[in-house]
């Protein structure tokens, strides 16, 4: 074990950068400004106008952006039927795959399904959500996403309450010896992060505050500035 108390275990902190707040018409040019800034992958929301009510776009996109950034692509399915896209989802050039607890009862299925294609896996939870209903999955994930919005849509305003929700994940991996990627997506901004960080998340998800902003690239250094002191903060208070 780490010569450090167990409370300290938290992976570095990660930064991704979420399309769907980009400006389509010039894709390639947003992604690679994000890359420049210190984007740490590149996050896609697949959504199907079913399990969520709103469609976006599919593998095609992440296929056509594989060629031109190095990032990690992480891509989340907000589908029903997640086992049906797998596949294709890996064909189109994903480094790692979530699904939605809530969106198909073959959990165990799909996990061992995208790590036989020897992609990363992750689990995500909508607000309302327990984490009763993946706590017997964490062995076998390398990401759990808080949905901190109702998804569906971007530029929500951050759940307060999922404040508490991202604390006890990051308790619950630690009792369990379990040094896992927390991921949180929705309502990110400026102002918020840093309390997010410091209740236990390390994978930023953030798209408007990212994309949403004149300079791109600017706005993603910053954004990893905050995220990194406050990272360096929380660890370095509890050791």
């Amino acid at each position: 074990m780490h010569k450090y108390s167990k409370k300290v275990m938290m992976p570095p902190p990660k930064i991704a950068a979420s399309i769907l707040a980009a400006d389509f018409r010039y894709l390639s040019e947003e992604v690679k400004k994000a890359e420049r800034g210190g984007a740490d992958m590149i996050h896609f929301d697949v959504m199907d106008g079913h399990f969520v009510p709103n469609i976006s776009f599919g593998p095609m996109v992440v296929k056509a952006l594989r060629s031109e950034v190095e990032l990690p692509f992480l891509v989340h399915l907000m589908v029903e039927r997640p086992e049906d896209m797998v596949e294709q989802t890996v064909d189109a050039g994903a480094d790692q795959i979530i699904f939605h607890v809530e969106a198909s009862p073959h959990s165990w299925r799909i996990l061992d399904s995208i790590k036989k294609r020897g992609v990363k896996t992750g689990i995500a939870l909508n607000p309302a959500t327990p984490l009763s209903t993946i706590e017997y999955l964490l062995d076998f994930v390398d990401m759990i996403l808080i949905m901190t919005v109702n998804p569906g849509f971007g530029g929500q305003k951050f759940i307060l309450k999922m404040y508490d929700k991202i604390r006890d994940l990051r308790r619950l991996l630690i009792e369990k010896d379990l040094n896992l990627d927390v991921a949180v997506d929705g309502g990110v901004d400026f102002e918020n992060v840093e309390k997010i960080v410091d209740s236990g998340a390390n994978v930023i998800i953030a798209g408007t505050t990212i994309f949403g902003q004149e300079d791109v690239e600017a706005a993603t250094k910053n954004l990893k500035n905050i995220v990194n002191e406050a990272y360096r903060k929380r660890v370095f208070t509890q050791l």
